[in-house]
């Protein structure tokens, strides 16, 4: 189906109330393929996010001549191949609207000693990947890319690679953990350093498999020539999805919503301290760590919030969970101000734009700026027509603001929420958003 084609229509009111389990962790289920794929036995993986984006890196991975059974039900079994099992594919891999996938193979690929070309769609086509193949080709590497350093992207074979000592210019775990994933592959100490802290998914990940990382401070490194032992994996509900319902039952007066078994990892929990510091009501319980990843149940009851300077230490740990933090901010009391957060212009589309320009069609008072927004809460939410751009978490955070707005919510180019959450509309259905879909 053509991405303009589907629609959503968010209605006014509703408040969110019962018991949710979201859909798994993206970050993860990209890397249990990943990781399983290389691994030397059978990795068994239970709450796989199966929404477009992990699936089209598991069909990457298939297409390489790695036998994976599933998913069902959120189970995917993946027999490795071990470090160096890969096959050659026989046409391009299409990784779709997914960044991560294509950013993570890069660094995997790079140094399997054959020749691979991956693209994606439209969207991903845009996006920049020269902060992953730059440092990837003082390693030795070989890829080459469309014009201004997009996809798609060709990796040639190359002998070896050598280790790199890198400090990242700007914080991304994508390029962080591209470069440890080529790392493994390469000769003598990979490390990189990092300017803030990044989700740690793929450090974890890595020991959870047997393969050492040091970390110290804002450095992680490892040494290649190792191996990858199959473990089992369970993957936590996506924070990043819970997002849309911590803000939603925030902002709606009556609500009182659990979240259960959501991933609690520090270096991804910034959206619960940004919201703790407007004033949101969110009860921590049933902490416990699973697989190596910190979870938790989540209570959240509405509560008046108010307008804040977002503190720049924690953008990075909260970097895909703005678009709905933007909602809040327009229905909190006062002034909400975000700096720091350029990062946010490079996303599947330039968030801090589409974004302002959603508000502003709702009549919220939503003013860019080259690095974040200011955002003048506590004002009347309209009805209006907004375009998402196809940017699956902008389509998400506007179906929140329904809860608080006057009118009907017309939200275009919503194709993509499947890359991240499978059966959002149910779902928010389910827990009192009035929200349907539709084709245009």
């Amino acid at each position: 189906m053509a991405s303009s084609n589907v629609q959503f229509v968010a209605r006014p009111g509703g408040q969110l109330s019962g018991t949710l389990r979201v859909p798994g962790d993206k970050s993860i289920s990209h890397r249990s393929i990943m990781l399983g794929s290389l691994a030397e036995g059978v990795t068994r993986v239970s709450g796989f996010l199966e929404g477009e984006d992990s699936l089209a890196t598991l069909r990457a991975f298939r297409d390489m001549g790695v036998q994976i059974d599933g998913p069902l039900d959120g189970n995917v079994t993946i027999h490795g191949v071990g470090m160096h099992g890969l096959k050659t594919p026989s046409a391009p891999l299409d990784l779709g609207n997914s960044g991560t996938s294509m950013r993570l193979m890069c660094g995997l690929l790079a140094g399997q000693g054959m020749d691979v070309t991956l693209v994606g769609d439209a969207s991903l086509s845009r996006r920049p990947m020269k902060r992953v193949t730059e440092p990837l080709a003082r390693m030795g590497a070989k890829i080459d890319s469309a014009e201004g350093g997009t996809a798609p992207l060709q990796i040639s074979a190359v002998n070896a690679l050598n280790g790199l000592h890198y400090d990242m210019p700007v914080a991304s775990a994508q390029v962080k953990s591209c470069l440890l994933l080529a790392g493994m592959y390469a000769q003598g100490e990979t490390c990189v350093t990092e300017p803030a802290p990044t989700r740690d998914h793929t450090e974890r990940m890595l020991q959870g498999f047997g393969y050492a990382v040091q970390r110290q401070g804002s450095q992680a490194c490892l040494t290649g020539g190792g191996k990858l032992q199959a473990c089992d994996i369970d993957v936590p509900a996506d924070i990043s999805s819970a997002a849309f319902f911590l803000v939603g039952a925030s902002i709606a007066e009556g609500s009182d919503l659990l979240l259960e078994h959501v991933g609690m990892n520090p270096t991804r929990d910034g959206v619960i301290n940004i919201l703790r510091l407007m004033g949101a009501d969110i009860e921590v319980l049933n902490a416990r760590v699973v697989g190596g990843e910190p979870v938790a149940d989540l209570r959240v009851r509405s509560a008046p919030l108010k307008g804040i300077r977002i503190p720049q230490d924690q953008v990075p740990l909260a970097i895909d969970e703005f678009p709905v933090l933007f909602i809040a901010a327009a229905c909190a009391q006062g002034e909400t101000v975000l700096t720091g957060a350029e990062e946010l212009r490079v996303k599947e589309s330039d968030r801090i734009q589409v974004m302002a320009d959603g508000l502003a069609v709702l009549g919220v008072d939503a003013r860019p700026t080259p690095d974040g927004i200011v955002i003048q809460g506590g004002g009347r939410i309209g009805g209006g027509r907004v375009d998402s751009h196809g940017d699956h978490r902008i389509a998400m955070a506007f179906t929140m603001a329904a809860l608080r707005a006057s009118g009907d919510i017309l939200i275009d180019d919503c194709a993509n929420v499947n890359t991240s959450f499978p059966r959002f509309v149910d779902l928010a259905s389910a827990a009192g958003c009035r929200v349907a879909l539709q084709d245009a």
